[in-house]
């Protein structure tokens, strides 16, 4: 059975990105802090087109984290722009990754706003979910053809579908950073509902990765 997984990198204090995002400065002052345990090594160069790269304790963790993906789901406010809204007529947004994603599959972006599907180069095509998340979830899970989904993000997403129960598997990458606000994950879960089984801990260079299955809490008759 497909599983919904998510990875996300995080501060001490809890943020997955620092304050005063902008198009110029997507993660916020100090956010690309989260992803400096990633960027250099070579799984993740190779998988934005990229050569060379280190293998150290967190190289396995990434190779695993992307294995056995056949599509995603994504919220509005990580494809963005900053601030959304309606779609600009005059000159269309494709979000952060340029002509070519990384992801090679089909991601599902859940937003209040309906826009055509953007079909990309590599394998990449956007959908733009205005139905909810187990809308969302339910058209990726369909497209993953039997491979899971993984849920890309952002903090606030995560928190919607780890409260609604959906959320099967979720990686944190622990970072040694103080951003001291910012958009922090989870904000809002109802706490009841969720409990968390840690199956994983591995030390890396500048990064902690801990695994937890997620066992929604049953409440009711």
């Amino acid at each position: 059975m497909a599983n919904l997984r998510c990875h996300i990198s995080l501060s001490l204090d809890g943020y997955v990105a620092g304050p005063d995002q902008s198009v110029e400065n997507p993660l916020g002052v100090g956010g690309e802090a989260l992803h400096d345990w990633v960027v250099p090594l070579a799984g993740w160069r190779e998988a934005h087109g990229g050569e060379g790269g280190e293998v150290n304790a967190s190289s396995q963790v990434f190779a695993e984290t992307v294995e056995n993906i056949g599509a995603a789901v994504m919220g509005r406010g990580m494809f963005g722009p900053i601030g959304g809204g309606p779609w600009a007529e005059d000159e269309q947004w494709n979000g952060w990754w340029g002509d070519e994603p990384p992801y090679h599959y089909p991601v599902f972006v859940v937003t209040h706003h309906p826009r055509p599907a953007v079909e990309m180069a590599g394998g990449t095509t956007f959908h733009f979910v205005t139905d909810g998340i187990e809308s969302a979830l339910a058209q990726a899970k369909e497209a993953a053809g039997g491979k899971d989904v993984m849920l890309w993000g952002g903090g606030r997403i995560a928190g919607q579908y780890l409260s609604a129960g959906l959320l099967d598997v979720l990686e944190l990458h622990v970072v040694p950073v103080l951003l001291g606000g910012g958009s922090r994950l989870l904000d809002g879960v109802d706490v009841s509902r969720v409990r968390l089984e840690q199956v994983r801990a591995v030390e890396g260079e500048g990064v902690t990765h801990l695994k937890y299955l997620v066992h929604p809490v049953r409440t009711g008759g």
